[in-house]
């Protein structure tokens, strides 16, 4: 089977986003594929982060994979920090890496802004921990949003440039998957903007923990325009808010948008977004369900994450020690 590896910041509770866009993708990924599921708490201090906060954050963000359906017996869920193998690795790729390659990194130029000197080197080389993140394990697909794509090509060009600097064929190439109808989900206040956890907006997003009556408060509230919904996809084009909340609920209702609109088409939002809320709140509930239940015992979590951290360095600890003789360095430990 292909190894895949994905992972995710703990920096906030999950959007609807997260879930429809990734998590509920890393689920049915299980079935026919080795998976690495990684809580990249590493990848979080690129900006500074209230440690009791991260601490807290960190454990739900492990309590939501699995309350999702990862399966820590059959897959590997696990932080990031707890394998040393990503530091190690990480470093040999800030020395493979080339300065030009970094500098196109939009990602970088977008979450730094105006603050460009006062960003943390962390966060310009954090592509790096990244490729580290996956070739650490010689995964070879990773499940990823379009935003993503330019780190998994300098992940491919470290890969091949170290290869080639070694004259060896050691690290495989990666293939990007993009999976499912909602792949990016958008603000519930501007449908040309993406769902996001850090937007300052909380009526821009569903959490996966809100509650009923919030999430029926929030899409009531999300912006539309006063014309009714077309009876084809073609007439969402140029509508980015009513092709949001169609496409949340075809990807709910695991239909297409022509689906929801031969069953929606001509009404009104009114009934629309009444028939959606019931649709996310019958989606949530059972993941929030299932999340305060982990949390409400903790040994158990961090039993499943210790557990996923020793069967994860089993397969990196030696690729990266491969990694490091390739290189020259001598092992006398």
């Amino acid at each position: 089977m292909q190894r895949i590896f994905s992972g995710i910041q703990p920096t906030g509770v999950p959007t609807l986003g997260n879930y429809l866009g990734a998590l509920r993708n890393w689920v049915a990924l299980q079935d026919g594929h080795d998976c690495i599921y990684c809580v990249v708490d590493l990848h979080a201090i690129t900006e500074w982060q209230d440690p009791a906060g991260l601490t807290r954050q960190t454990r739900e963000m492990a309590a939501v994979l699995l309350a999702c359906g990862i399966d820590p017996h059959q897959h590997i869920v696990f932080l990031q920090s707890s394998v040393r193998a990503h530091a190690q690795l990480a470093w040999i790729f800030n020395c493979v890496a080339r300065i030009g390659w970094l500098n196109r990194m939009t990602q970088f130029k977008d979450k730094a802004g105006k603050n460009r000197e006062n960003a943390s080197a962390g966060l310009y080389v954090y592509p790096n921990l990244m490729a580290a993140d996956i070739l650490a394990y010689h995964a070879t697909r990773v499940p990823v949003g379009d935003d993503q794509r330019q780190h998994l090509e300098l992940a491919n060009d470290i890969a091949q440039k170290f290869n080639h600097d070694y004259g060896v064929e050691f690290f495989p190439n990666i293939e990007p998957l993009i999976l499912g109808p909602a792949a990016r989900v958008m603000s519930l206040r501007d449908g040309t903007k993406k769902m996001s956890k850090s937007d300052p907006s909380d009526q821009s997003r569903i959490n996966l923990n809100d509650d009923p009556d919030t999430i029926a408060l929030k899409i009531r509230r999300a912006k539309t325009d006063p014309e009714p919904l077309p009876f084809e996809p073609a007439g969402l084009e140029a509508r980015p808010e009513a092709r949001n909340l169609v496409g949340i609920y075809a990807a709910l209702a695991n239909t297409d948008q022509a689906g929801v609109l031969r069953e929606h088409g001509g009404k009104g939002f009114g009934a629309f977004k009444d028939a959606l809320a019931a649709l996310i709140i019958d989606s949530l509930r059972p993941i929030a369900a299932e999340t305060n239940r982990l949390l409400a015992d903790p040994a158990h979590v961090d039993a499943v994450l210790r557990d996923g951290a020793e069967r994860a360095a089993a397969i990196a600890d030696p690729i990266v020690a491969e990694t490091e003789r390739l290189v020259g360095f001598i092992r006398v430990g």
